[in-house]
C-alpha cells in the first residue's frame, strides 16, 4: 500500500510512477483532480480513505481596523474552544489596508503553515476577494450559519471571511463553530472542488 494520506490534493503527477492495481491510502477529504481520477481508473488503482479523528485545527487569523474588535472576541472564543491560533494583526483600530492582512492569512494557508484561516474586515467581501487571488485558496464570505456550513460541506473552503460591521459577535461565534466543525465528505462535492482546482491550474504561470 502506498500512503499518500498527507496530501490534500492528488494530481496526475503524484500517480505517474505508481503501478497498475496498486492500493493507495488517501486522506478522508483529499481532493483528486480529474486527470488523476482518470489515471486511477485506467490503472485500476484501489483507494482506501484514511479516517481521521476529530482534530484541533490551528488557525491563522487577521483583521483590518473594521474587524479588529471582532477579531479580539474571536480570539477569546477560540481559546474557549481550545483551538490554537496565530494572530497576524492588525492590533488596534488604526486604519490599515485589508488586502495586506488577507494576503498574510491566505499565503500562510496556501503554503501549508496553517490548515485554515479566518479574516475579518468591515463587510467581509474585500478580504474574500483578495484571499482568493492566492493559489490554493478557497475563501468564502459567510454572514449566516447556513452559508458557513455550505462553504465547508460543498466547497471545502479553507479561509472564512467575516464582516465585523455586518454581523453580531454572537452570530460570529455561531458561524465560526459550524465552519470549524463541518467537513466535506461526499464524493460529488470533492469532484466539484477538484474542478475548481483544475480551473486555477490553467491560469497559473509556469
Amino acid at each position: 500500500m502506498i500512503d499518500l494520506s498527507e496530501k490534500q490534493v492528488i494530481t496526475e503527477e503524484d500517480l505517474k510512477n505508481i503501478s497498475h492495481k496498486e492500493t493507495l491510502q488517501l486522506a478522508e477529504q483529499v481532493i483528486i483532480t480529474p486527470l488523476a481520477r482518470d489515471l486511477i481508473n485506467t490503472r485500476s488503482l484501489e483507494i482506501i480513505r484514511k479516517r481521521r479523528g476529530k482534530k484541533i485545527t490551528r488557525l491563522a487569523i487577521a483583521a483590518d481596523h473594521g474587524g479588529y474588535e471582532m477579531k479580539e472576541d474571536l480570539k477569546k472564543y477560540l481559546e474557549e474552544l481550545g483551538i490554537d491560533y496565530q494572530d497576524f494583526g492588525s492590533y488596534d483600530t488604526k486604519a490599515v489596508d485589508y488586502p495586506d492582512y488577507a494576503f498574510i492569512v491566505a499565503s500562510n494557508v496556501s503554503q501549508g503553515n496553517f490548515s485554515l484561516g479566518i479574516i475579518i474586515d468591515g463587510a467581509g467581501i474585500g478580504s474574500c476577494m483578495a484571499a482568493n487571488k492566492i493559489p490554493g485558496i478557497r475563501a468564502a464570505m459567510a454572514n449566516t450559519v447556513a452559508l458557513a456550513r455550505n462553504s465547508r460541506e460543498h466547497n471545502d473552503a479553507n479561509v472564512l471571511t467575516l464582516g465585523g460591521k455586518a454581523i453580531t459577535f454572537e452570530l460570529m461565534r455561531e458561524i465560526v463553530k459550524v465552519w470549524l466543525e463541518t467537513t466535506i465528505t461526499e464524493e460529488r462535492h470533492l469532484n466539484r472542488v477538484a474542478k475548481i482546482i483544475d480551473i486555477e491550474k490553467k491560469f497559473l504561470r509556469k
